[in-house]
């Protein structure tokens, strides 16, 4: 079964705990209330992506809160991202509806998808990836969004540079360019550059992602950033070796 397809048929979200437990057991009462039964498949490694999944939903559904409206391009492109299967949206719907009602604060389901996830920032690094994509699918990003990213992720551990890092990539004066990609300044030496580009392969390589319990609906976003900075790597190579 798909993890879409957990989310709301499956008791095991209750025992999430904390605030994303409670957001899926209110959004289980929804379904059931409206005829949708319950099932009792459960599993370590499942819970571990539900809590994911159901962070990943949340977060989403507090930024597009953030500037006061939801835009069908948002919709789309949390669609388009997370590759939630047609049969699906209804339930995603329900749980992405029931976040923005909900009283708990987004720093809450941050805090709880940072535990989550600790330590590996790759997978964290490409949910903050996905929100700006989401954030700009409308044509530019608010400066409550941008705000709301910015805060999500220090809470997600991120230092400061980091933080401008990620920022210079999605609306920085100039996002493609391969340094900003690899978040490195221009006169970075080769051996420095090397090392960079080795660790990002290594934090972004989707067989990690699914090892780290990364739900594979989710790869696809960590293939599309491993691809951008094997291409910016590439480019500055060439570059340099005609120079």
């Amino acid at each position: 079964m798909s993890i879409w397809g957990k989310i709301i048929g499956t008791t095991a979200g209750i025992a999430l705990g904390g605030p994303l437990g409670a957001l899926i057991g209110l959004s289980l009462g929804a379904a059931v209330d409206a005829g949708i039964e319950k099932t009792t498949e459960s599993d370590g490694a499942g819970t571990r992506n539900i809590t994911f999944t159901i962070g990943v939903i949340a977060l989403a559904a507090k930024m597009a809160k953030a500037d006061g409206r939801v835009t069908r391009d948002e919709i789309d492109a949390f669609k388009a991202i997370f590759r939630v299967p047609a049969e699906e949206m209804k339930n995603v719907g329900r749980v992405f509806d029931m976040a923005r009602q909900h009283t708990a604060g987004f720093e809450a389901y941050a805090r709880q998808v940072e535990k989550t996830m600790h330590g590996n920032k790759g997978v964290l690094t490409d949910l903050l990836d996905s929100l700006f994509y989401i954030a700009k699918a409308d044509g530019h990003v608010h400066p409550k969004e941008l705000e709301y990213i910015k805060i999500v992720a220090g809470i997600f551990g991120l230092t400061g540079i980091e933080i401008q890092s990620l920022l210079d990539r999605h609306v920085g004066p100039d996002p493609e360019s391969p340094y900003t990609i690899l978040g490195v300044s221009a006169d970075i030496s080769d051996d420095d550059l090397k090392k960079r580009y080795r660790a990002l392969v290594r934090e972004t390589h989707p067989d990690r992602m699914i090892a780290e319990g990364v739900p594979s609906d989710f790869i696809a976003v960590a293939t599309r950033r491993a691809a951008e900075i094997n291409s910016a790597y590439d480019k500055i190579m060439a570059e340099r070796s005609k120079a």
